[in-house]
C-alpha cells in the first residue's frame, strides 16, 4: 500500500462474504458497516444481541446485501459451538472471503503477581484461544474462496508487551505469533493471505477504559482506519501476505528481524 490515500471503489467487496468478530462496538462495528457499504455480505459476530440487531437494522436499511447475526461470547466459545457455526456457514454461504479477528477484552492492568488467575484465563480465551478455534474450524470455508483475507487486529503491546498490560498483552503477543505461523503455512499452499493490523490509539470504549484520563477527542476515530481495512479485505491487496500494517500505512514483513 502506497503512502497516498487509498480510495476504494464503491463495489470493492461486492459478492464477498466477510465475518467480523466484535461487531457490536468500536472498530468492529465501523468495519462491518464499511464492508457492507462496499457490497459485502457481512456476518456480525458479538456477544450482545441487542447491539447486533441494531447494527443489522442499520445495514439492512442502507446497504444492498442482508447481513447475518452470530450471537457468540468468545470468552465461553467451545469447539462444539464453533463447529456448529462452521456447518451453518457452509450450508448458507459455502465460503468465507474474509475473516476479521477484531473482538478482544482488556482485563486488568496490574503486575502479573497480582493478576486474578480466572480473569487471565478468560482474557486468553477470548483474545487468543477463540480466534484459534474460529480460524481452525473456518479454514475450509476460507480455502473455498478464490481470494480470501484473514486479518488480525493487534496492538502495540502485542508486538512489544509492556509492564502491567497483563493478559491483554500476552494474548495479543500470542495472536501475532499465531498469525505469523499461519502466514508461513499458507504462503505456498493456499489462496489465503494473512496480515495483521496495529490500529494504534483509536477512540473506542476499550481505549477509554485503558486510559481513563485521556481526552477521547485527542485520538482518531475508527472511521479513519477504514481505508486500510478496506484495502486489506479487497482484492487490491491480493499480493500482500505476511505483513503487519500500521495506521500510518507503513508495513513490516513478518520475517523481518
Amino acid at each position: 500500500m502506497s503512502d497516498t490515500p487509498y480510495r476504494p471503489p464503491s463495489d470493492l467487496l461486492t459478492d464477498k462474504v466477510i465475518l467480523v468478530t466484535g461487531a457490536g462496538d468500536g472498530i468492529g462495528l465501523v468495519a462491518a458497516k464499511t464492508f457492507a457499504s462496499h457490497g459485502a455480505t457481512v456476518l456480525l459476530l458479538g456477544k450482545t444481541v441487542a447491539k447486533l440487531e441494531a447494527l443489522y437494522d442499520d445495514i439492512a436499511a442502507t446497504c444492498r446485501s442482508e447481513p447475518g447475526i452470530i450471537p457468540m461470547d468468545l470468552a465461553t466459545a467451545t469447539v462444539n459451538t464453533v463447529e456448529d457455526l462452521a456447518l451453518v456457514l457452509l450450508q448458507r454461504y459455502g465460503r468465507l472471503d474474509g475473516l476479521l479477528h477484531n473482538a478482544a477484552i482488556l482485563g486488568d492492568r496490574v503486575p502479573v503477581e497480582y493478576y486474578n488467575i480466572e480473569q487471565w484465563q478468560t482474557v486468553m480465551q477470548a483474545n487468543y484461544h477463540a480466534p484459534f478455534l474460529l480460524t481452525r474450524l473456518l479454514m475450509p470455508l476460507l480455502r473455498a474462496a478464490p481470494k480470501a483475507s484473514l486479518l488480525f487486529t493487534s496492538s502495540g503491546v502485542g508486538a512489544v508487551p509492556r509492564a502491567y498490560w497483563g493478559a491483554y498483552a500476552a494474548s495479543k503477543y500470542a495472536l501475532e505469533g499465531f498469525a505469523r505461523l499461519l502466514a508461513d503455512e499458507t504462503d505456498t499452499t493456499s489462496n489465503i493471505r494473512v496480515n495483521i493490523i496495529n490500529p494504534g490509539a483509536t477512540r473506542t470504549a476499550m481505549r477509554a477504559a485503558a486510559y481513563p484520563g485521556e481526552n477521547p477527542a485527542s485520538v482518531k476515530p475508527p472511521a479513519q482506519l477504514m481505508p486500510l481495512y478496506l484495502y486489506l479485505m479487497g482484492d487490491d491487496s491480493e499480493a500482500d501476505h505476511g505483513f503487519t500494517f500500521n495506521s500510518d500505512l507503513s508495513k513490516q514483513p513478518f520475517n523481518q528481524t
